[in-house]
């Protein structure tokens, strides 16, 4: 049987093959927090008994929320998040460095990884072909301590679009009448697949707020293949060595196609 984009990243990182509905333990490839979820993931995590980190170079703690902290208890957390770093070798992005998930795209996702981050928006890096998530502190806190976590594989509603997108009309635009199609809640825990046309050609910025507002639909990823357009960016980014070419089978099994036409958008 063939697989999902979903399927195929989670099944190499557990080291067997999953399907959907499956529970399935992954190895964790980075994992980020921003200011408001860091200080609650590194408390569980020493609540827990852990002192180390896995990977400290593939974890990272953002200031990019409360940034510079405009009260003394935001400060603390601050502190407390650098002094947390500097002992366990962990990576700081600081104030006025940029936000999270466009640093992360920019810098360390590669096509095929699994990324956790604690936040919602962690998502935006399935633009670049990546299994990217949201998950709560404790998940997170995990994925630090341990360098893997473990995932229900999700069903993947695959979403094709078709056409030439008129004048004015961009990814935000396709998100949107996504949503609005399907609900606000209609691909809870899902992983939306993108496909189409009008997606080979939509450029990096355009997948990556596609991707970025998956969640708003409920759902656990949006993934786009990584093809060229991925691979040209990748270059711009001066990280030609990091791309891999990843596609869904041709006979991946889907809960649903949704279909979109590109001259319907207004």
């Amino acid at each position: 049987m063939g697989m999902t984009l979903a399927e195929k990243i989670l099944s190499e990182h557990a080291g067997k093959e999953v399907q959907a509905g499956e529970i399935a333990v992954v190895k964790v490839d980075l994992t980020y927090t921003q200011d408001g979820t860091g200080p609650l993931a590194v408390r569980k995590l020493q609540e827990m008994g852990f002192k180390e980190v896995y990977h400290p170079k593939k974890t990272i703690f953002f200031f990019d929320h409360a940034a510079p902290s405009p009260r003394f208890e935001l400060s603390n957390d601050h502190a407390f998040l650098r002094d947390f770093a500097e002992k366990t070798g962990s990576q700081v992005s600081d104030v006025g460095y940029g936000i999270s998930h466009q640093v992360v795209a920019e810098r360390e996702v590669k096509p095929g990884d699994v990324v956790i981050g604690a936040d919602s928006h962690t998502c935006t890096g399935g633009a670049l072909g990546a299994f990217a998530t949201g998950v709560g502190s404790t998940d997170a806190a995990v994925a630090i301590a341990l360098g893997k976590v473990w995932l229900k594989v999700p069903e993947t509603i695959r979403v094709v679009v078709e056409g030439k997108l008129p004048i004015g009309i961009y990814g935000k635009d396709i998100i949107l009448h996504l949503i609005g199609k399907i609900g606000a809640a209609g691909a809870t825990y899902k992983a939306l697949e993108f496909a189409g046309d009008t997606i080979d050609h939509l450029d990096m910025a355009g997948r990556m707020t596609i991707a970025n507002m998956a969640v708003e639909a409920g759902a656990k990823v949006g993934l786009f293949p990584s093809d060229g357009v991925t691979q040209d960016w990748l270059n711009r980014m001066g990280r030609s060595i990091d791309f891999r070419r990843m596609d869904p089978d041709p006979d991946a099994v889907y809960e649903k196609t949704v279909m979109i036409n590109a001259k319907d958008l207004k």
